[in-house]
């Protein structure tokens, strides 16, 4: 998390709207103090997706005002406190436990994006396509036709463990947010999300809380 990447999202709240906040370096820890930072700031964290940065392989986190009375009350005390926080001034304190439950909920979100059966084709086209490459590089006789297909179904045994793995993370987040206090709710398209104690619901000001 850069204090340049930290200036620009609070510039951008500034104007009261939705905010994205994109980490090129894929790092949820970074997406986490962003979003706690937010939060102190009358914010809230609403959404993370794959693809941001140059490559497309960085992570996109959308953040919404919070309309709770605690949390403007909780943004006008901290731009008391810090009234330069936008243009270079001091930022409130980070609290590790609280940054750490942002980083959570984040992975969660991340880890549950997609349902089982889309996982399963995604890692199935993903990998046919890969086995396909490499038998039109090997060539066109038997023996490179053999090779790809043996390829393939390493890979392809590689799937059902790949989802395993994935439902065991899943898991481990959903426990410590429910330890936490946070609930567990269903958004408009059937995405399980977790919200803390009188947070917002799934799609409050987020286009994209109802996509699987």
């Amino acid at each position: 998390m850069s204090t340049r990447q930290v200036r620009k999202m609070l510039r951008q709240m500034a104007d009261g709207g939705p905010v994205e906040v994109t980490s090129a370096m894929a790092s949820m820890k970074a997406l986490a103090r962003l979003a706690f930072l937010a939060e102190q700031f009358g914010y809230t964290y609403a959404d993370v997706r794959q693809g941001g940065g140059p490559q497309g392989n960085g992570f996109v986190m959308l953040l919404v005002p919070d309309p709770a009375p605690g949390a403007r009350a909780r943004a006008e005390r901290n731009r008391a406190h810090y009234p330069r926080a936008s243009d270079g001034g001091a930022l409130p304190p980070l609290v590790p436990d609280e940054v750490e439950l942002h980083r959570t909920r984040i992975a969660f979100d991340l880890a549950a994006r997609h349902t089982e059966k889309q996982l399963a084709v995604l890692g199935g086209v993903g990998f046919t396509v890969l086995a396909a490459g490499l038998g039109v590089a090997l060539g066109a006789d038997a023996t490179a036709l053999a090779l790809a297909l043996a390829v393939w179904a390493v890979l392809m045994a590689c799937v059902p463990v790949g989802l395993v793995v994935n439902r065991r993370y899943r898991a481990r987040q959903a426990a410590r947010l429910e330890a936490a206090g946070f609930t567990a709710v269903t958004g408009p398209g059937g995405r399980l999300r977790y919200v803390p104690p009188g947070g917002p619901r799934p799609g409050h000001g987020n286009p994209c809380a109802g996509e699987a």
